[in-house]
C-alpha cells in the first residue's frame, strides 16, 4: 500500500487542473471569491457597482477611480489589495498617500474592518498584522505582503509590483514620475522552479483612487488621457459617480442628510467631494493650479507667536449682507529671512473666518485677540467701502469682554485719521489707494510662481465634518486651506481696456475673502517688509 503522503500527492495532482481552474476563477471574478467566503449572518452583501469597481482592479493595468466622501472605495480598495495578495504568491503591493501615517491609518482601520466581516482572512494571514503610526505590514500565507509609502521623495528606489495612489488628486506629478512610476516596474515572478514573469498578468499596476480636484491640474489631465486610452482599448480604465449612487444602494449618508449639506456647504466643496466634479478655471485660471498646489508643504499651523519671528495680518472685510457670504476672513502670515535679512519664505500659519453676521466691535477684538497672540507687527485693512467701518472700532480702546483686559487702541501706519487714544501704536496700514487691486494681483502671482508662499498641507483625515462646529482646533486651518484653494481657483484672470489686471469669479457663489485677504498681506509683505530691510542694509553698507 502507498503510505498517506503518497495518497494525498496524487489527491492533489489528480485534482490539479481543478485548483487552476479554481485559482482563475477566483483571480478574474473577485467579487464571486468575496461571495464565497462571506459567513452566513455578519458579512458585506457586495451592490452591482461595488463588484464593477472589483473587477475593474482585478482585470485592468490601470484605473482610475473618483468617487465622493461616503461611498466606501477605501474600503473596496483594501479588499482589493487583500486578494492580490492572496492569489498571487510573493507579490508586494503598496497604498501610498500624502503621508505614511495617512496611509498607515487608512489601511489598518478597512484592513480590521474586512476581517471583521469576513473571519476567514485570518486563516490566510502568516503572523500578526503590524501596525503603527506610519507603518503597516500584512504577510499572508502565500508569502503576498501589504504595506503603505508615502507621496514624497523619501519613497524614491523602492520597489513593489503594484501601487495604489489614495487621494490621486492631490499627486505632484513631477514627484510621480520621478519617485512613483519606477517602484513598479520590476514585475512579478512565479514562485516555481522556473521562476517566470507572466506576461498576462497586471505587471507595473498603478490604480488612483480619489475624490475630485481642480481642473487644469495634472490629475485632471491624467484623468483625460485615461478617458483616451480607455477608448483605445490600452488596458485602462476610469470609473466614478456623484454621492447618488451610494445612496440609490442605501450606504453611507442618507439622502435628506446630504441635501443639506448641498444647502449649507459652498459649492465648489461639494461639487469635489459629493457630486464627483473636477472643478475651477482650466483656461485663463488666476494662476496654475498646479503650483498653487505645490505650495502646501506646511505640516502644521500655529496658533500664537514663536517669539522670534515677524507676522502679518492680513484682514478683508465682509461686504456682502447675505448670511452665507459675511464671513471677514484673516491671513496669518509668518516671514522667514536668510542671513542677509532677505525674505525667503512667506508661511500662510493660519487663516481664520470671523463668525457669520459678526458686527465691527465684535471683529475688531477678534482682530486684536490675534494680534496679540501672534505680535503681529501689523495688519493690513482694506478700508474702502465697508471696510472703514472695521478700521473705525479698531482706532478705539478696545476692552476685552471675556477678560476685561486692555486689547489696545490702534493708529494707522500710512493715515491722517485719529486714534481715541493719542500717540497709540501703528498697527493699521490702511488700504485706501485706487487701482491698487492690479499690484496685489500681481505679487501674489509672483509668490506662487516664485514658490516662496508656502500653504498648510491638506487634512485627509475624513473623519472631520466641514459643519461641524466641534471640530478641533489643530483642522481647522488645514480645511480653512482647503476653501482657500478652492477660491483661488474660481478666479480667471481678465485683462481690462487699460492693459491692467482684475479677477473675476467663474460662479459667484464661491467667495474670494480668504484670498483677497491673503493677497493684501502678501502685497504689503514684498512692497514693504522687504523694500525696508533692503534700504536697511545699504544704510549700514554706506556707514561702514
Amino acid at each position: 500500500m502507498k503510505n498517506n503522503s503518497c495518497l494525498q500527492a496524487d489527491g492533489f495532482s489528480k485534482n490539479l487542473d481543478k485548483y487552476y481552474d479554481l485559482v482563475s476563477w477566483a483571480r478574474w471574478n473577485p467579487d464571486l471569491w468575496w461571495d464565497l467566503i462571506t459567513p452566513p449572518t455578519g458579512g458585506i452583501r457586495l451592490d452591482l457597482d461595488q463588484r464593477v469597481y472589483l473587477r475593474c482592479i482585478a482585470r485592468f493595468v490601470s484605473n482610475y477611480m473618483v468617487f465622493p466622501r461616503g461611498y466606501g472605495k477605501t474600503m473596496l480598495e483594501v479588499m482589493g489589495m487583500v486578494h492580490t495578495a492572496i492569489f498571487f504568491p510573493d507579490i508586494e503591493i503598496s497604498m501610498t498617500a500624502q503621508t505614511k501615517e495617512n496611509a498607515a491609518k487608512l489601511v489598518e482601520e478597512k484592513f480590521r474592518e474586512i476581517t471583521k466581516f469576513y473571519p476567514m482572512l485570518l486563516h490566510e494571514i502568516q503572523g500578526r498584522p503590524l501596525f503603527s503610526k506610519d507603518s503597516v505590514e500584512i504577510v499572508f500565507a502565500s508569502g503576498g505582503r501589504i504595506d503603505v509609502m508615502a507621496n514624497a521623495q523619501s519613497s524614491k528606489g523602492a520597489r513593489r509590483k503594484r501601487l495604489n495612489a489614495e487621494e490621486a488628486a492631490l499627486l505632484n506629478n513631477a514627484l510621480f514620475e520621478d519617485v512613483l512610476e519606477p517602484i513598479v516596474n520590476v514585475p512579478r515572478r512565479t514562485i516555481g522552479k522556473e521562476a517566470l514573469i507572466n506576461p498576462e498578468e497586471l505587471n507595473g499596476q498603478i490604480n488612483f483612487m480619489t475624490t475630485s480636484g481642480f481642473r487644469g491640474s495634472d490629475e485632471f489631465e491624467r484623468n483625460l488621457r485615461m478617458i483616451d486610452e480607455m477608448a483605445e482599448l490600452k488596458g485602462k480604465i476610469v470609473l466614478g459617480s456623484d454621492w447618488q449612487l451610494a445612496v440609490k444602494y442605501g450606504r453611507g449618508e442618507p439622502k435628506s442628510a446630504i441635501l443639506d449639506k448641498k444647502s449649507k456647504l459652498s459649492p465648489t466643496f461639494f461639487a469635489m467631494n459629493y457630486e464627483s466634479k473636477w472643478v475651477g478655471a482650466s483656461d485663463g485660471a488666476l494662476v496654475n493650479i498646479n503650483k498653487v498646489l505645490d505650495l502646501r508643504t506646511l505640516s502644521q499651523p500655529e496658533f500664537e507667536g514663536d517669539g522670534k519671528s515677524s507676522y502679518i495680518l492680513g484682514v478683508d472685510v465682509a461686504r456682502s449682507q447675505s448670511k452665507n457670504n459675511n464671513q471677514s476672513s484673516v491671513a496669518v502670515l509668518k516671514i522667514k529671512r536668510n542671513k542677509e535679512e532677505k525674505i525667503t519664505r512667506i508661511s500662510l500659519v493660519n487663516l481664520i473666518n470671523l463668525p457669520i453676521g459678526m458686527n465691527f466691535t465684535g471683529q475688531a477684538i477678534e482682530v486684536k485677540r490675534l494680534q496679540n497672540l501672534y505680535n503681529a507687527k501689523t495688519v493690513v485693512v482694506d478700508v474702502n467701502g465697508v471696510g472703514t467701518g472695521l478700521c473705525d472700532e479698531l482706532l478705539k480702546d478696545t476692552v476685552d469682554p471675556n477678560t476685561g483686559e486692555s486689547l489696545g487702541c490702534w493708529d494707522t501706519i500710512n493715515t491722517d485719521h485719529e486714534p481715541e487714544i493719542q500717540r497709540s501704536d501703528k498697527v493699521i496700514y490702511a488700504l485706501t489707494a485706487q487701482g491698487i487691486n492690479h499690484d496685489i494681483i500681481v505679487s501674489f502671482i509672483d509668490m506662487v510662481e516664485s514658490g516662496k508662499l508656502q500653504l498648510l498641507v491638506k487634512n485627509v483625515d475624513n473623519s472631520y465634518d466641514i459643519n461641524d462646529t466641534d471640530s478641533t482646533k489643530k483642522s481647522l486651518p488645514h480645511i480653512q486651506t482647503d476653501l482657500l484653494i478652492e477660491e483661488i481657483a474660481n478666479l480667471k484672470l481678465r485683462q481690462t481696456q487699460s492693459a491692467r489686471y482684475t479677477v473675476e469669479q467663474l460662479t459667484k457663489r464661491v467667495d474670494k475673502d480668504r484670498y483677497s485677504a491673503l493677497a493684501m498681506g502678501l502685497w504689503y509683505i514684498k512692497n514693504f517688509e522687504d523694500k525696508q530691510r533692503k534700504v536697511k542694509n545699504k544704510m549700514v553698507f554706506l556707514y561702514n
